[in-house]
């Protein structure tokens, strides 16, 4: 096996174009269990680590960059009140020592279906920058998981950063496991209010081949919202519309039977983990703007 450490990001960019089969390492959190399992034997290793501008991070008023080895850890901490649905799901990421180690970046590029990025990045809309010799490209994180730990970068990209637009509302994750710590998510669920657009997003990992988002619980719910005034007045969600949206979350889904959860589990654990982080989000965004009300759909 032979092991690559460029010593920046360009010298990267070229040793991938030179050797488009070269298996990117960051934290390494992932694939050093396959490797030490035996699971996966590549012929190179392309190991980010010395490249410096990867664990950097940039703030403006409309979002955070994120560099692609930014640890779990940032987000936990500085970056948590920007970022507040990704710092929930960060928490939720191994032990201490992993999220040392664990990063975004590394996270998509291995695009498991349980990633517990995945679905806080898809709630909030985030971007995922692709470099190469060839230029930068943006691609919208719904677009970038292609199958079971596939994704879209070609050959010679790289994932340099991941773009996350600061939250202008509640924003929640929750996860469901085998136990309440250091467990691959049976699965997961996460929650974006957009109140200046007026839009919901969802996000949903380990129970499809992908994780995805739940746009016709989207749909429904805005439409909700906007014909009954709520953004307006901050009323409570009817109790039959936020079943109605938890059952359409479910249905979303495509889970399949494994050890750690049957395919029917994970379609109602969706259904409960759905109602529960709207009820979350809602009874937050009426807090916040000071509405009376709270939202009844728990």
């Amino acid at each position: 096996m032979d092991f690559l450490r460029p010593a920046g990001w360009q010298e990267a960019l070229a040793a991938k174009a030179a050797h488009p089969d070269a298996v990117p390492l960051a934290g390494g959190t992932d694939l050093m269990v396959e490797l030490n399992f035996d699971r996966r034997r590549p012929e190179r290793l392309l190991d980010l680590g010395r490249i410096r501008e990867l664990y950097e991070w940039e703030t403006s008023p409309d979002g955070v960059r994120l560099g692609a080895s930014v640890p779990f850890r940032d987000l936990v901490g500085p970056l948590r009140a920007r970022l507040p649905g990704l710092a929930r799901a960060a928490h939720t990421v191994g032990s201490p020592q992993i999220r040392n180690r664990g990063s975004v970046g590394g996270n998509l590029g291995t695009a498991s279906p349980a990633g517990d990025a995945h679905p806080a990045l898809l709630a909030a809309g985030a971007r995922v920058e692709a470099a190469s010799l060839r230029g930068t490209r943006m691609i919208r994180v719904e677009d970038f998981f292609t199958g079971p730990k596939r994704n879209a970068l070609a050959p010679d990209e790289l994932i340099r950063a991941v773009h996350v637009d600061a939250a202008r509302g509640p924003q929640e994750f929750a996860k469901v496991g085998t136990r309440n710590a250091m467990v691959i998510a049976v699965c997961a669920f996460a929650l974006a209010l957009h109140p200046h657009a007026r839009t919901i997003r969802t996000g949903i990992g380990s129970a499809a081949p992908t994780p995805l988002r739940a746009r016709e619980a989207e749909d429904f719910l805005t439409g909700v919202l906007d014909e009954g005034g709520h953004w307006e007045h901050g009323r409570p969600v009817p109790p039959a519309a936020a079943r109605r949206f938890a059952e359409l979350a479910a249905a979303a889904c495509a889970p399949l039977d494994d050890v750690r959860g049957s395919a029917a589990y994970r379609r109602h654990a969706i259904k409960v983990l759905a109602r529960r982080t709207l009820h979350w989000t809602w009874t937050a965004h009426t807090s916040r703007t000071g509405r009376e009300g709270e939202a009844s759909c728990a």
